[in-house]
């Protein structure tokens, strides 16, 4: 046999040991989702972390701008598939000693114990890995438990004995028996806890212990939403999510607390029993990222319930014109001070307490800015006196400024006969919206389209509809006029880096 040949055939003998240890690694993550979930603890969730830091900042920009939600879904499943590999690595020493090529003392090598060592070893040391991760014992510990599972299965699938004459029939038992054991395991987690992610509660769905005030600006949403199929009222039916990590923190209202500090006179701590006593307000404000396509979905309205920022601001007395907000995940952002005094500092959402996808127990809102400094899970306003830069600044985005004006066509409705539908949303930030034009001669000629009342607030979109004859194919333009008579950007730009511009355009076609 030649040392080619030689080499290859020991690649091939541990092909099966390799497998079941991935399978272990599979079982291992399974089990940590098993018992806590997506949350912090999660085994996968520092893997997460190392995916989201080391990935480059073009394929970041592309990924928000191009993929949407799809991009962080991409970088999740990536964060799971390393750590299957490291907990499977570390499991990997006690696979070995159950297919008999560990290195056990002569008296230990007696039927039964073999497996038994090799089962112990394989989950003892993912465990340790896991813990060292998330410094969870109930995550660790399920780790182990779903390694040692998977380990046991293998063990039993082909029987008590030692392996040493163990046959391709032998070791093909072993594997099916890891691989269906841990394919079990991720089910039954993923029974239990779903995605992970929290159900968002539609606007539509008043809660029975809303306060009055709610009920009534939810009913008035509603009623003033445009009767168009397909089309989201007024109050968002779902809300768009962009974080720097795909597990949200899980924060404890009772130990959290928010802090004043800097630049100021007298530096200020509240806890959420301080926050629930202050002042309180709802307030219709809608949020679009700046990573947003021309004419994309990452722009949502809610009603949002909390306290005023003056009021915190002032007991403080800034004495810088720079702010700089953080959050629990590590994020932060930095712009001028003077933007934040109108804000709501808000803990409940239509009518609900804050989602902890949204920021919970507390998130920043900044009327008309663009949502990357509309901070999450926030801890700490930190005012300063000079210039500085956030967390996406130096990663070539620059949306801390007011949003640019928008009109969507986001929906399109074949009435028949040769009679057409278009509408969608338009938002400008703090200018309002005046108006929408619509062309569907491509340009030539231009109508102002039907417009939704405006909700109470001067941070909130608008619905707009046009309905229309036309014959055979042609293009669709939509345009807005801001509160303020200035006419949308017609120029088109993409996202990065300081948000989309130009006019929606879309070419119907008869069905």
């Amino acid at each position: 046999m030649s040392h080619r040949q030689g080499a290859i055939d020991r690649v091939r003998s541990w092909l099966p040991l390799a497998a079941v240890a991935l399978a272990a690694g599979l079982g291992g993550v399974g089990g940590s989702y098993l018992s806590v979930g997506r949350r912090p603890a999660f085994v996968a969730a520092p893997f997460d972390r190392i995916v989201l830091a080391l990935s480059p900042d073009a394929l970041v920009a592309f990924a928000i701008t191009e993929l949407g939600t799809l991009a962080h879904r991409l970088a999740f499943v990536t964060a799971i598939a390393l750590t299957c590999v490291c907990i499977g690595l570390a499991a990997l020493p006690g696979v070995a000693v159950i297919w008999g090529r560990g290195p056990l003392p002569d008296r230990l090598v007696l039927p039964g114990v073999v497996p038994a060592v090799g089962v112990v070893l394989g989950a003892a040391l993912p465990g340790a890995l896991a813990f060292a991760l998330t410094g969870s014992p109930v995550s660790s510990g399920a780790t182990a438990a779903g390694v040692g599972l998977v380990l046991l299965v293998t063990v039993v699938a082909a029987g008590l004995v030692d392996g040493a004459d163990a046959t391709p029939a032998f070791d093909r038992r072993r594997v099916l028996g890891a691989v269906g054991s841990a394919v079990g395991v991720g089910a039954l987690g993923l029974l239990v806890h779903g995605s992970g992610e929290e159900p968002f509660p539609s606007g539509l769905e008043i809660p029975e212990d809303a306060r009055p005030e709610v009920r009534e600006l939810l009913t008035q949403a509603r009623e003033q939403s445009l009767p168009v199929d397909g089309l989201e009222p007024l109050v968002s039916t779902e809300f768009y999510e962009v974080d720097i990590t795909n597990v949200d923190p899980d924060v404890d209202r009772g130990e959290w607390t928010l802090s004043i500090t800097g630049a100021v006179e007298a530096e200020q701590e509240y806890d959420f029993a301080d926050v629930e006593a202050m002042d309180f307000e709802d307030r219709f404000a809608t949020l679009r990222c700046v990573g947003d396509q021309l004419n994309g979905w990452q722009m949502d309205t809610a009603l949002w319930g909390g306290v005023p920022v003056r009021a915190l601001l002032e007991d403080a007395n800034p004495q810088g014109d720079r702010v700089i907000l953080h959050g629990t995940d590590g994020y932060y952002n930095e712009f001028p001070i003077e933007a934040l005094w109108p804000g709501l500092l808000a803990y409940r959402m239509n009518g609900r307490p804050l989602p902890r996808a949204h920021g919970a127990p507390l998130r920043a809102l900044v009327p008309g800015h663009w949502g990357e400094i509309n901070v999450k899970w926030l801890t700490d306003i930190e005012v300063r006196e000079e210039d500085t830069e956030g967390y996406w600044e130096p990663r070539g985005w620059h949306g801390t400024g007011p949003v640019e004006t928008v009109a969507k066509l986001w929906q399109v409705n074949h009435l028949g006969s040769g009679r057409f539908e278009v509408a969608g949303h338009a938002y400008a930030g703090t200018r309002g919206i005046e108006s929408v034009e619509v062309s569907t001669d491509g340009g030539d000629t231009w109508v102002e389209a039907e417009l939704s009342e405006p909700l109470p607030g001067e941070d909130v979109w608008r619905q707009w509809r046009h309905e229309y004859g036309a014959a055979g194919s042609h293009e669709v333009i939509v345009r807005a006029r801001d509160g303020e008579g200035n006419l949308q950007i017609p120029e088109e730009d993409g996202p990065k880096p300081d948000g989309a511009t130009g006019w929606v355009s879309e070419t119907i076609r008869p069905q």
